[in-house]
């Protein structure tokens, strides 16, 4: 009888030494680093996807606002460069002159009505906020995945490091110590954004 209470005993002891000797969550927490590092490659992967959509997005909106408004400058340069003396005032050619630069800035004021009727005060400035939220926002992204990944790697090293788990490790699973995010030099200037 004490020999069976002494195998019992014994097989508790083994069964409440590998329930807590960390094997499963040692792995668990190892798959949330992955899953943690994944999610850094995602966000940096949407930066990447994102920005350089967004920026020619804004050219193409802001080159063409800027066409709409170099065609008037122009126009009112051609207009205004076009004089008309009353001595001149018997000359075809140049009255069809001015009235052709006159005609080419009523246009040229037609389009930009047209554009600041559809888009009351030219978009470009709210494209151009829009581009800077978006930038903001992939980055904070970015930053909020690298703060969850160091989190989970940090719980991870002090698992595989903390009796009795760092035993288990060693004697079954050898897991490495996985190394934080760091920011680089590079990191400490603000990235540059160019039109």
């Amino acid at each position: 009888m004490k020999k069976r209470i002494s195998v019992l005993a014994v097989m508790a002891a083994a069964v409440m030494a590998l329930v807590s000797c960390g094997y499963n969550t040692m792995q668990q927490q190892e798959e949330k680093v992955f899953k943690s590092w994944g999610d850094v490659e995602a966000s940096l992967q949407r930066r990447a996807d994102l920005i350089p959509n967004l920026v020619e997005t804004v050219k193409g909106y802001a080159s063409h606002e800027r066409e709409t408004l170099e065609a008037v400058i122009n126009a009112r340069a051609k207009a205004t460069s076009v004089k008309l003396s009353a001595d001149d005032l018997g000359d075809a050619a140049a009255l069809q002159r001015l009235q052709q630069s006159q005609a080419e800035l009523s246009s040229a004021l037609s389009r930009l009505l047209v554009v600041v009727e559809r888009y009351p005060d030219l978009k470009a400035n709210e494209n151009f906020k829009d581009l800077q939220n978006q930038l903001e926002g992939t980055e904070n992204r970015i930053n909020v995945a690298r703060q969850r990944y160091n989190q989970a790697a940090e719980e991870f090293n002090s698992s595989i490091r903390s009796f009795p788990n760092s035993l288990t490790n060693s004697l079954l699973l050898h897991l490495k110590r996985k190394e934080y995010i760091k920011a680089d030099e590079a990191a400490k200037a603000a990235p540059k954004v160019k039109f």
